[in-house]
């Protein structure tokens, strides 16, 4: 697992999330744990290393 910090696309607050780096590509949604907002976590690992992350609102 690998802890991996960004901002948040609704409340601009730092958060973090675990990433499972044995799924080499993930998106899911997972609420912000400061301001219950839904966001969507794309995810690619190569290498054991994080190459792609993007952490997007879903709301339009």
């Amino acid at each position: 697992m690998l802890e991996h910090f960004f901002q948040c696309p609704h409340c601009w607050e730092e958060i973090s999330m675990l990433l499972d780096m044995s799924v080499k590509r993930q998106t899911y949604i997972e609420d912000c744990e400061i301001c219950c907002n839904p966001i969507e976590i794309s995810a690619i690992f190569e290498e054991n290393e994080l190459t792609v992350f993007a952490a997007n609102s879903i709301e339009q």
